[in-house]
């Protein structure tokens, strides 16, 4: 019979199997023996302690109000920011995070990051339970050699049969395995945060390949016309030229002008190409046409007039990279009590039961088998009762073990302290990249005004001889510049604003009420393995750490 962990013997309360006299278990003695079970059972349960810290929210250092929160664009407002994409009034847009959801690979494997942490759970749950419950038998049979001392008398071949029930329970007497099970229970609540952090980077993520695309799209069709009005411009000096009005310089000048817009447009269709294929990517699509995802080319999302960025403190609660830090430590801070557990005596409670019988010589003269008796009254046994183990002398590995553990919820503490003062950053960063983009785009619009009425004034003063080529080809290259110049700083308002929105840490919320994972990936799962039901929709189960803390194991 197999003995649990920690426990080394006991008295055995059985028959002799191999001795001719049979020894019942008396009846007294077996409800004594009960009743002592029963009186150490409830005085372990009742005595239970935990030890090790309990968990406390860390404490984190936020500034009271944003640097740049009295400009008119800023709003002190808190929204969560849960389909931010939608201020930008793109329906194209929307579709496309909308299809991320559904099919970006990485979110998926992040959901099922959250299934491996909810069966982890699951398993820390089970440990509350006895530890081994396992049935066991087997048929033995031993011949004894006639040439050895003492084989005179006694059966030299015979037959052992047993089947039995072996249990063990380690009872939870310092909270060891219940914080084990709020180690998990974090853990899994961590998992979920990481798959929020992965969606709050995929919609912006796609966003901003969006926008990326739009703007390439604007550059080119921007060096489509300059090309068209740089032809014109030549075609003026070569007839100026045949005309004997001006030298051939004009004409290479002009061709010069040319040829470089006309090379650009390339580089710009290549940029146009990559960022095609990331978006592709992103949507969990192979490198393809996205035409019918994308339409015809239009316009750079706009920017609202204003944003709503509440106030720093709302990054503890909606940044899910600053969830997933103070996760990270709590299941660390429980991990210290799992190891503090080892400084003291485990106690535990282990059980036997069964039939035993063998058969031989003696056995044959009776009438009856081995086999035959093993199902008799008198072939049950039965060991059980009370162990405990204490690791005295163990040099200092179980109290060193639990300064690691220690040590390492300190360094999760100041991760946190560091994730939220990352969080300020970006979001104080991405703030003013925005505000200063939208100033920096009033200027650029106004000196592409000025550029474009240089050009027609310049052109206009060519043909009438008032001015050389050099004026024409100088204020072209100055449009060229100033519109390429005003159309990047369009684009970037639109990616300062959605850097904002990530680093407020809105976009994860599109997952509520919505299944994380597709039918079809479900259904391969449930094929290979009984998930019970881990695969439900409401895979949360619960609204935060800590709070119903699951009693019962995933069966």
């Amino acid at each position: 019979m197999i003995q649990a962990s920690q426990v080394n013997g006991g008295d055995q309360l059985t028959k002799d199997p191999s001795r001719g006299d049979r020894h019942s278990v008396p009846r007294t003695s077996t409800v004594h023996l009960r009743l002592v079970l029963t009186g150490v059972l409830s005085l372990l349960i009742t005595a239970c302690a935990t030890v090790g810290p309990d968990f406390q929210k860390p404490v984190a250092t936020v500034a009271e109000r944003w640097q740049d929160i009295d400009a008119p664009e800023l709003k002190i407002e808190s929204v969560d920011h849960g389909e931010w994409w939608s201020l930008f009034g793109d329906p194209t847009l929307s579709e496309l995070i909308d299809a991320a959801y559904q099919q970006n690979l990485g979110l998926r494997s992040a959901a099922i990051r959250i299934l491996e942490a909810r069966a982890q759970l699951g398993i820390a749950v089970g440990n509350l339970y006895p530890q081994q419950q396992e049935a066991s038998g087997g048929v033995v049979y031993q011949t004894t050699s006639e040439n050895q001392a003492n084989t005179a008398f006694g059966d030299l071949s015979f037959t052992n049969f047993d089947i039995g029930l072996d249990v063990a329970w380690e009872v939870d007497f310092w909270g060891k395995f219940r914080r084990g099970i709020e180690s998990a229970d974090a853990n899994f609540f961590g998992s979920i945060a990481d798959y929020d952090d992965v969606l709050v980077s995929l919609t912006a993520d796609v966003a901003n390949a969006y926008v990326l695309i739009r703007t390439f799209e604007e550059r080119l069709k921007l060096a489509r016309s300059n090309v068209a009005i740089q032809q014109r411009s030549m075609e003026i000096a070569d007839v100026r030229f045949r005309n004997g009005a001006t030298t051939e310089l004009d004409v290479q000048q002009a061709k010069t002008l040319l040829f470089n817009t006309q090379a650009s447009i390339p580089r710009l269709e290549a940029g146009l190409r990559q960022a095609r294929n990331a978006l592709g990517i992103l949507l969990g699509l192979p490198p393809g046409d996205l035409q019918g995802l994308l339409g015809e080319p239009a316009a750079i999302p706009s920017a609202p007039e204003s944003v709503a960025v509440g106030i720093p403190a709302d990054l503890l609660r909606r940044r899910p990279d600053v969830r997933r830090a103070e996760l990270q430590a709590a299941a660390q801070s429980a991990l210290i009590g799992v190891a503090k557990a080892d400084l003291y005596p485990s106690f535990s409670l282990f059980g036997s039961i069964g039939l035993a019988a063998s058969s031989g010589t003696s056995n044959t003269k009776t009438g009856q088998s081995g086999v035959d008796e093993l199902f008799n009254s008198d072939s049950l046994f039965f060991v059980g009762g009370p162990t405990f183990a204490w690791p005295l002398f163990n040099y200092g590995r179980i109290r060193n073990n639990v300064r690691v553990q220690d040590a390492r919820l300190q360094q999760l503490l100041v991760n946190y302290q560091n994730a939220v003062l990352r969080a300020a950053q970006e979001a104080e960063d991405a703030m003013t990249g925005f505000l200063r983009s939208r100033e920096e785009v009033v200027f650029r619009a106004q000196s592409e005004t000025a550029a474009q009425r240089s050009v027609d004034l310049a052109l206009t003063q060519y043909r009438e001889g008032a001015t050389d080529y050099t004026t024409v080809l100088n204020t072209q290259q100055t449009l060229v510049a100033q519109q390429d110049e005003l159309t990047g700083v369009r684009g970037d308002i639109a990616q300062s604003l959605i850097a904002l929105y990530k680093a407020l840490g809105g976009g994860w919320q599109i997952r509520q009420g919505r299944a994380m994972l597709p039918e079809q990936t479900k259904e391969q799962m449930r094929e290979r393995t009984n998930w019970g039901g881990l695969l439900a929709p409401d895979l949360e189960m619960k609204t935060s750490p800590g709070s119903e803390l699951p009693t019962s194991p995933d069966w």
